[in-house]
């Protein structure tokens, strides 16, 4: 049976599955936090809870009290002093009082149950009206297509003053004409948003005067954050954030959610309960042996525990209630390896929820990308999600910014990342597009300060700046933070070019943050998770210094829309290239050329002091030639003849105006400066 609130022809049912409780009462609640009470059938067999009332409609506050033991020792905690949400609320209330009793035990004693009523310190479920699914995209994208831009909601219009000022940092500023107006002229065709499920902020962050900002603490798995509406909280987000579904899919634009299955937002044991360890401590988490404790493979407090079939149930029903009635067009899984753990723990890449995702007729349709590790044993999985999974590839960040820092000369795994990073996905017939590249991401240094910072700087978070890692694989410079040394300025532009050419020059699925192309900066912090402030928000103030990251990102994203041999679906091999007769061509799809014009040798491969390669692509039509230096000093490279081209035009570079020339000589060899990445076209007919 359908559970949480169901509108009817005079009313409202209300499902709760619940089965170890003695005793469920729905409550709705009044404006004034009054309370009208009302006991729930129960359904042995499902576990589930039912009442069906008369008279009630969109809009109605609601949550459910439970009755049944107070045993830790068997992870049961009820405690029908405490109000707590509905797991399946369509919409949430913003208010948490983190003065009050939201904790299901007592000040003293984190197993002693504490009686005091918690209905005017915590957020409230909300009935919701029907609306319109969401109009899907017109032509929708193929994986390959996709660049993704990773943003933060309320970070990326806060600042930015062609957005009316009420509408800045919510769901109808993102959908705002101007919004979409610089996605589009930027090149982005897939954004990928930060968590907008309901979340709250941890109370230890309220203590410190700060709140979560970057959202992964999820409260309410159906219910769009009501912190992002501009609207109202009553079931106006949920409207509000199909509008801006429509806006986004009217201009082709795609919509991944970043979302947090693997924990919620009311942590270990010790945290408040405000709905699923009220509802069944044992059910909703994994628990140690003891059964009092979590076993916590999150590091946030507590785990989901998707080994019992209604929990999965429950994250397979948000999947399809977000990609049917809200449009979403994919899934990024936070700390996927969580979800895929079984009964006793263990990581099953052939996990059930896997399988239903495979199988599911609409799921199945939609773009899923794991974040493919969690904090516990064997959770490292990159490269192992197999077919319909997309990883972020954090091999490929790490070999980016340890070449273009200097601290790598390995040409082979340069080529091998430029390729997919075969070595990693490329087998069980998986798809080129596997692989999630990045360089840098919501966590940890923004592009600027990677080339600004080799320390974290996180003392704005109250830890002593004791959080964040410590492993940036970043290069300041000779400088630590900013400064106005010309030289180191240009150095600094120059290699943050440099990755940004080489992350979308790469085959697989490209992904960077928003903001990095116009140099935002959040002063050396990397781990600006609770930063809701102009620390963290896109500064849309102009920055000319940094007008030429914003170009160049501008003229790759072009490039690679208007040449499919850089977005590859498949894995390439070295197999010829026929012409429309079938003849060959003398040419191949992939080769890689050394700076004489001639197929890399085995033994140039090994090179220690190698850091210069080129990689061909052609196909009947074209060809084009990516030439990564890495080298301190300019070189003399030698452009492949034909059968590989018949002559060269320089389609873009990450040099200074004027360091290449024009035209591309047609038989002398092409200067290359130091530290520079250039493609090519190159005529076949």
């Amino acid at each position: 049976m359908p559970l949480g609130a169901v509108l009817s022809g005079d009313g409202v049912t209300f499902s709760l599955w619940a089965p170890r409780a003695t005793r469920v009462e729905l409550a709705l609640v009044s404006p004034d936090r009054t309370q009208r009470n009302y006991d729930m059938g129960f359904d042995a067999a499902s576990g589930v809870w039912e009442v069906s009332v008369p008279g009630v409609g969109p809009g109605q506050r609601y949550g459910y009290r439970l009755h049944g033991p107070w045993d830790p020792d068997q992870g049961e905690r009820f405690n029908p002093a405490k109000l707590h949400l509905d797991p399946y609320a369509r919409a949430i209330t913003a208010d948490v009082d983190y003065t009050g009793p939201i904790f299901d035990h007592t000040s003293a004693d984190n197993y002693t149950l504490d009686a005091t009523d918690s209905a005017f310190a915590v957020p409230l479920s909300v009935v919701v009206a029907p609306t319109a699914e969401v109009k899907p995209l017109a032509n929708p994208r193929e994986p390959a297509e996709m660049v993704i831009y990773e943003t933060h909601l309320r970070g990326f219009t806060k600042l930015n003053p062609a957005i009316p000022e009420p509408l800045r940092g919510t769901f109808a500023g993102f959908g705002h004409s101007a919004n979409i107006d610089y996605l589009l002229g930027l090149g982005v065709n897939t954004v990928e948003l930060l968590p907008v499920h309901h979340f709250i902020s941890e109370p230890f962050l309220i203590g410190r005067g700060l709140v979560d900002y970057w959202g992964y603490n999820t409260l309410g798995f159906f219910a769009p954050h009501a912190g992002y509406s501009s609207s109202g909280e009553l079931g106006q987000q949920v409207a509000e954030f199909k509008e801006m579904m429509n806006s986004l899919h009217a201009a082709g634009i795609s919509v991944i959610l970043d979302v947090v299955y693997n924990h919620t937002g009311e942590g270990g044991h010790q945290g408040p309960t405000l709905c699923f360890r009220g509802i069944d401590h044992g059910a909703y988490y994994r628990l140690t042996n003891n059964n009092r404790d979590d076993y916590d493979v999150t590091g946030t407090g507590n785990s989901v525990d998707t080994s019992k079939p209604q929990v999965m149930q429950l994250v397979l029903d948000s999947l399809r209630y977000w990609a049917g009635q809200m449009g979403v067009d994919g899934f990024r899984f936070d700390l996927a390896s969580t979800l895929i753990r079984d009964a006793k723990h263990g990581i099953d890449q052939n996990h059930r929820i896997k399988q239903y995702i495979a199988a599911d007729p609409l799921l199945k349709t939609r773009l899923m990308i794991a974040e493919p590790w969690d904090v516990g044993p064997y959770g490292y999985q990159v490269g192992r999600w197999g077919v319909g999974w997309s990883e972020w590839n954090d091999v490929y960040r790490n070999f980016a910014r340890d070449f273009w820092r200097g601290d790598s000369n390995n040409v082979q795994e340069l080529a091998t990342r430029l390729s997919g990073s075969s070595d990693l996905f490329d087998h069980g017939g998986r798809c080129g597009t596997s692989s999630v590249n990045y360089v840098n991401c919501h966590d940890g240094f923004t592009l600027r300060d990677l080339v600004t910072y080799n320390l974290k700087h996180n003392e704005a978070n109250g830890e002593q700046n004791h959080d964040g890692s410590g492993d940036n694989r970043s290069n300041n410079h000779g400088y630590e933070g900013e400064t106005d040394n010309p030289d180191i300025i240009a150095a600094r532009q120059r290699t943050a070019m440099n990755m940004m050419a080489t992350l979308l020059l790469s085959a697989g699925m490209p992904m960077f943050c928003a903001g990095d192309e116009l140099g935002r900066t959040q002063r050396g912090n990397n781990n600006a998770y609770c930063q809701d402030n102009v620390l963290s928000w896109v500064d849309w103030s102009e920055e000319s210094a940094w007008e030429p990251l914003r170009g160049l990102t501008r003229e790759l994203l072009a490039i690679r829309a208007a040449h499919p041999l850089l977005r590859p679906a498949d894995f390439r091999l070295a197999t010829a290239v026929l012409d429309a007769d079938g003849k060959d061509t003398g040419r191949v799809r992939v080769a890689w050329f050394n700076e004489f014009g001639a197929i890399m040798e085995e033994g140039q491969w090994h090179e220690g002091l190698r850091r210069t390669l080129a990689m061909y692509l052609s196909d009947e039509d074209e060809a084009l030639l990516a030439i990564v230096h890495g080298g301190h000093e300019p070189i003399s490279f030698q452009l492949p003849k034909a059968p590989w081209a018949n002559s060269w035009e320089l389609l873009v570079h990450t040099g200074c105006p004027g360091e290449l020339p024009d035209a591309v000589p047609a038989d002398a060899p092409l200067e290359v400066p130091a530290w520079t990445v250039l493609l090519l076209k190159g005529t076949v007919k």
